[in-house]
C-alpha cells in the first residue's frame, strides 16, 4: 500500500488482545467495519507470552514433581528427566494453535480487517500504521479502541546492558533447564516461574527488595508462600537491594548487593521479574490530546473512555489490576453501552484471581489489609489444609483457608485459598458472595464429602 493509502473505517482496535478480539466481532457482527491493528501475533500477552505458555509449561513441571514425591503415597518411580526441549515445543505448539484460531475468527469474518504492523495516532480520528510488510497505511474513525497491553518494566539496573538476562517473555524460550536462575522480584510472575524451573531441576534464587513476597497479599499468606517455597529448597532472600550486575569471563552473572554483608551471587541465568508498564511509549498519544498517568497508562472513566470524546482504553493498557479476565470484562463494559444502550461501568466490580503456584493462591474480596483499612469490623476464620480431610487424604497438605466476615451482619467480605486448587475453591466463594449468601449458609451447608468444597463447613 502507498503512504498516501487512508481507509476509513467505523471503528479502529489498536491491539488484538482479550478486550479487542471480541469487541472486534460484537462491532462487526453489528454491521461496522472495523479494523484491528496488531503489531506481532493475535491473541494479546495471554495467548503469547502470559497464561497460555505459562501454565503449560508450569503443568509439565507439576507433572514432574508429583512424580519425584510419588513414593510419599506409596508409588515408586525411577529417575524424573524433564526435556524442556520438548517441553517447550508442546507449549509453542498450544501457543500457535491459539494464535491460528484466533487469527481466523477475526480474518473470516467479512466486517473485520486485520493490519498487520504499528500503530500510532495521527490526530484523534486518525491512526498511521507501519505495516510489516513495508508502507504505511493511515486509517481513521469515529470511535477508536486502545488495547496495547504492557511491555516488561526493565529496571535501571548498572551493569544490565552487559550481560545476558531475561524477561518472563524470552526465558519461556530456553531449551536447556538453567543451572542457576536468579530470579529479581518476588511477585506472582516471579514465585511462578522460580517455582517452575526448580522443579525442571534448576537451582533457583528470588530476591525480593522488600520485606515480604507478594507485597499486595496479608502477612500471614506471603509468610506461608515462602515456607512452601523453601520446603522445594527455592532460596528467597527478603528486604535485599541489587546494586548491579557483571558479567564473568565463564559467560555467568554476577549479582551484587547494596548491603555489602551479603554475599555477592553468580548465576546462569538472570530473570527481572520486575513487573510490567502500559505499553503507550511508541502511541503518540499527544497527537491525539490523551491523558496518561505517571506511569504511561491511560486514563479512562468508569465507562473506559478517555478524556478525548470516541478514544477508549481497555485492558492492561489502562492500568489497574493486570488480568485477562479484567480485559474480558472491560471489552463487556463497552459493548453493553455501545451496543445495548447499557449502563454498565467498572464501578464496584468484583477482582478474582489466581496465582498459578503450587499450591494456588485463591483470592477474591478485602484482604485482611485491606479490611482493616477500611475500618471494618470483622473476625478471620482459618483452615490449615493439614486439618483438611482432601487434603491429607491426597497429601496436599500445604498452605490455609482463609475467611473474612463482617460480625454485625455475617457478610461475606474477603477469602484466600493457598491450597491445591486455590482458585477453584475461591471461586466457589466467588459466587455465594455473588448471590449474597451469608458465612452461616456456607457453615452450614451440605457439601459432597470428601471434597475440599466440604472445607469451607469449617473455614465459615
Amino acid at each position: 500500500m502507498s503512504e498516501d493509502s487512508i481507509k476509513p473505517f467505523d471503528a479502529i482496535i489498536i491491539g488484538s488482545g482479550q478486550a479487542g478480539n471480541p469487541l472486534a466481532s460484537a462491532l462487526a457482527d453489528e454491521g461496522w467495519k472495523v479494523a484491528i491493528i496488531e503489531a506481532a501475533h493475535p491473541g494479546g500477552s495471554c495467548i503469547n507470552f502470559g497464561c497460555t505458555p505459562t501454565k503449560t509449561m508450569i503443568a509439565s513441571a507439576r507433572a514432574a514433581h508429583v512424580a519425584r514425591n510419588a513414593n510419599k503415597v506409596g508409588v515408586h518411580v525411577g529417575n524424573v528427566s524433564p526435556n524442556l526441549q520438548k517441553i517447550v515445543a508442546r507449549k509453542d505448539d498450544i501457543v500457535e494453535s491459539f494464535r491460528v484460531s484466533t487469527k481466523q475468527n477475526l480474518v473470516n469474518n467479512d466486517n473485520i480487517s486485520l493490519i498487520e504492523g504499528k500503530a500510532f495516532f495521527k490526530n484523534k480520528n486518525s491512526v498511521e500504521v507501519a505495516l510489516n510488510n513495508g508502507g504505511r497505511l493511515s486509517c481513521t474513525a469515529e470511535k477508536i479502541f486502545i488495547n496495547t497491553g504492557t511491555i516488561p518494566n526493565i529496571p535501571a539496573l548498572k551493569g544490565l546492558d552487559e550481560v545476558p538476562h531475561h524477561t518472563s517473555t524470552t526465558l519461556l524460550d530456553v531449551t536447556e533447564i538453567p543451572e542457576h536462575l536468579v530470579v529479581l522480584g518476588g511477585g506472582y510472575i516471579g514465585l511462578e516461574l522460580g517455582q517452575m524451573y526448580s522443579r525442571f531441576g534448576s537451582e533457583v534464587t528470588i530476591i525480593e527488595s522488600g520485606d515480604q513476597l507478594m507485597a499486595k497479599e496479608d502477612d500471614d499468606v506471603a509468610e506461608e508462600m515462602k515456607d512452601i517455597l523453601e520446603g522445594e529448597e527455592i532460596n528467597v532472600l527478603l528486604n535485599l537491594s541489587v546494586k548491579s550486575v557483571s558479567r564473568l569471563s565463564s559467560g555467568k552473572v554476577k549479582v551484587h548487593f547494596d548491603n555489602n554483608a551479603v554475599r555477592d551471587i553468580t548465576c546462569t541465568h538472570l530473570l527481572l521479574a520486575t513487573g510490567r508498564k502500559p505499553n503507550t511509549a511508541e502511541l503518540r498519544l499527544k497527537n491525539a490530546g490523551v491523558q496518561t498517568g505517571e506511569h504511561g497508562e491511560i486514563v479512562v472513566n468508569e465507562r473506559l473512555q478517555t478524556n478525548v470524546e470516541g478514544i477508549y482504553a481497555v485492558g492492561d493498557v489502562k492500568g489497574g489490576p493486570m488480568f485477562t479476565h479484567i480485559s474480558y470484562d472491560d471489552f463487556r463494559v463497552v459493548r453493553d453501552n455501545l451496543l445495548k444502550n447499557g449502563s454498565h461501568t467498572t464501578n464496584d466490580r468484583m477482582l478474582p484471581y489466581t496465582v498459578f503456584t503450587d499450591p494456588q493462591l485463591g483470592r477474591i474480596g478485602l484482604s485482611e489489609r485491606q479490611a482493616r483499612e477500611q475500618g471494618k469490623n470483622f473476625e478471620v476464620k482459618k483452615l490449615m489444609m493439614e486439618n483438611s480431610s482432601r487434603g491429607v487424604e491426597t497429601n496436599h497438605t500445604r498452605g490455609f483457608l482463609k475467611s473474612l466476615v463482617e460480625k454485625d451482619t455475617g457478610k461475606i467480605l474477603g477469602f484466600a485459598a493457598l491450597s491445591h486448587e486455590g482458585g477453584e475453591i475461591a471461586s466457589m466463594v466467588q459466587i455465594a458472595m455473588m448471590g449474597g449468601l451469608k458465612a452461616e449458609q456456607l457453615r452450614d451447608a451440605i457439601f459432597s464429602h470428601p471434597l475440599y468444597a466440604e472445607s469451607l463447613n469449617k473455614v465459615f
